[in-house]
């Protein structure tokens, strides 16, 4: 067992942190957000066989930082003239159908069946045809690289720019993905027994071995093997070249668990939760329970006094630890510079070590390694940096997508620790914030904090989240406290605060980078109401906003139009590969009723508009 190697790599791949004691600026406290209201409506997008319209006039360029600028132009999303300028009747007539079935309850809860039914009875070439004029042609790009660029060339006449995501998952069967969730996220020491010390969250668990039952809005890969892994990265390669030869300024999304073995993110999770457990219940003892993350400052003196007498840490051990340039003027340490000590700088053997409050006893946070494993995980951090090097060197934006709340301590901690490297002259990695976690705003502040002390660009993508159904089932089921917020409204809450945090950071260094993945027009009209107040001029390019592909168009185009940077997620590959993610689209579309309500009613509305102006056939609207 060569577990010692293992340790110290996935702990330095994870730190390298900030030096403690470093002065903190002030900053003002955010405004007061809203709460916010019900998710909006979205919009059709086209086939590629009708010509599109002629494009508007572009938005006026931007004029140098500190030069004169008037107000942004107003934007209003019930302008369906202008909504729905990029789309041909044809287009409009399939979101209107498209949005229609997916309005029908038993079509949508039987839709991977009725699928299949298609395609035996109309033969593979017959159903390609119906879903390209249908579904696929509402929600997915096209084939491959070559086949989307008529679609993003298209879309940035009209001012919306592209993220690009292949869409490609295998289909498994539940029984399948089971076997293979279980199998990769368990370790071999695991399997000899001793699985039960691990705690319930960050365990492989049968009943939730399939991560897809449940979801929105997002891929889900299961680990096969090493070769898998780099198939997925060579996939991800071609997809950041794709977007630096197709799109200005672009993004590329990718997810960490298609690049390694989700046992690591598992067991790396539990390591970060503990850690920070740990430094909440020595803030307790020292009279600063119920604080926010970033105002809890341990004293250095009765935090050493506490390491020795829990047997983690002698003092002198301790005091080499704290050893940053200004801690002595300080005295205290907090979060961030607690995090920093999960680091190959200290004493790791000793380190990681912490006490179980229930028993009194002193535990390991990390699980022994095998070699195999050991090399696994440095294949993924590996995989990780061969990503984050392509999109600087490239110019494309590198977003890492969410996952599951079991994952996200280590996936955030590894998109920061790229952050770290690559985001010292702009923002190329964005990092995925899910606001519907009650620790989201705890998990933002501390991360702007960190940046703004170490000097790099922040880059973030706020969301609301895509497993909460799952999330919810699994922590009820098996017994831990639910990490979701109690409300839809709560969320919505916890959205606008985050946002309004980030965007005060904004005014304040121009230095943090913000993409708002909202499909709701009550957070898209608040954030443009804020920028406002802030001062914060979209030609700037520090806010941008985000939708589906297919979805929401009454919000995208005139944001795109307006001179406001937007992006389409969009999906790619081939028709038989990319269903799964179309009955997502199918799901979701059913689940916010209000919203395609609208999308539904506004895509009416145009249709008769055009119908009544004698323009239903002519490509000038």
């Amino acid at each position: 067992m060569a577990a010692p190697s293992a340790a110290r790599a996935l702990c330095a791949a994870a730190a390298g942190a900030p030096r403690l004691g470093v002065p903190r600026r002030p900053r003002s406290a955010p405004a007061t957000a809203p709460r916010g209201a019900a998710p909006p409506p979205a919009a059709g997008r086209g086939s590629r066989e009708v010509p599109p319209p002629p494009p508007p006039p572009p938005p006026p360029s931007a004029p140098p930082r500190g030069a004169e600028r008037g107000p942004p132009p107003a934007v209003d999303f019930g302008d369906t003239r202008e909504a729905f300028r990029s789309k041909s009747s044809a287009e409009l007539l399939r979101g209107l159908v498209v949005l229609g079935l997916c309005a029908v309850g038993p079509l949508v809860e039987h839709n991977r069946e009725l699928l299949q039914l298609c395609q035996r009875v109309l033969g593979q070439a017959l159903f390609e045809r119906l879903m390209k004029m249908t579904f696929y042609g509402q929600f997915v790009a096209g084939e491959d690289q070559e086949a989307i660029k008529p679609l993003i060339r298209r879309n940035q006449a009209f001012g919306v720019g592209a993220v690009l995501d292949y869409g490609v998952e295998e289909d498994l069967s539940p029984e399948e993905a089971e076997r293979k969730e279980l199998d990769s996220c368990t370790s071999a020491a695991e399997k000899m027994g001793g699985a039960e010390k691990r705690e319930k969250q960050y365990r492989a668990h049968r009943g939730f071995g399939d991560r897809r039952g449940g979801v929105i809005s997002a891929r889900t890969y299961f680990y096969a093997d090493e070769a898998k892994c780099d198939q997925h990265m060579e996939t991800f390669l071609r997809c950041i070249d794709a977007s630096s030869g197709s799109s200005e300024d672009g993004f590329s999304a990718i997810k960490l668990t298609a690049l390694g073995r989700p046992q690591f993110l598992l067991q790396f999770s539990e390591v970060l939760v503990k850690w920070r457990r740990f430094f909440h219940q020595m803030a307790a003892e020292q009279g600063q329970a119920g604080r926010a993350a970033l105002e809890m400052k341990l004293e250095a003196e009765k935090l050493q006094e506490a390491l020795a007498n829990l047997g983690i840490a002698t003092k002198a051990e301790s005091q080499h630890w704290f050893t940053g340039e200004n801690l002595g003027v300080s005295g205290t340490v907090d979060l961030l510079d607690w995090n920093s000590l999960i680091d190959s700088r200290t004493k790791i053997s000793k380190l990681l070590l912490v006490p179980n409050m229930q028993t009194g006893q002193l535990e390991p946070l990390l699980s022994r390694f095998t070699e195999e494993e050991d090399l696994q995980m440095k294949r993924m951090l590996q995989r990780m940096d061969v990503l984050a090097k392509r999109a600087t060197e490239k110019g494309v934006r590198l977003m890492v997508d969410a996952e599951q709340s079991y994952f996200q301590p280590a996936i955030s901690r590894l998109t920061l620790e790229m952050q770290r490297r690559f985001n010292r002259n702009r923002a190329i990695i964005f990092n995925t914030y899910q606001c519907y976690l009650k620790e989201a705003y705890d998990n933002v502040t501390v991360d702007v904090e960190l940046s703004r002390r170490e000097g790099w660009h922040f880059g973030t993508k706020l969301v609301r989240g895509a497993y909460m159904e799952q999330e919810r089932e699994r922590a009820a089921q098996i017994g831990y406290e639910d990490p979701i917020n109690p409300t839809y409204e709560k969320t919505n809450e916890m959205y606008h605060r985050c946002l309004d945090y980030i965007l005060e950071e904004i005014k304040h260094s121009r230095k943090a980078n913000l993409m708002v993945a909202s499909h709701n027009e009550d957070t898209v009209k608040f954030t443009l109401r804020r920028m406002m107040e802030l001062g914060i001029h979209p030609s700037e390019k520090k806010v941008c906003f985000g939708q589906l592909l297919g979805m929401c168009d009454q919000i995208t185009f005139p944001l795109g139009q307006a001179g406001f940077p937007v992006y389409k997620y969009v999906p790619y590959g081939p028709v038989k590969e990319v269903l799964p993610y179309l009955s997502r689209r199918a799901q979701e579309n059913r689940g916010f009723v209000q919203r395609a309500n609208r999308e539904r009613d506004l895509l009416w509305r145009e249709v008769k508009r055009r119908l009544l102006a004698g323009s239903f056939f002519s490509p000038n609207h």
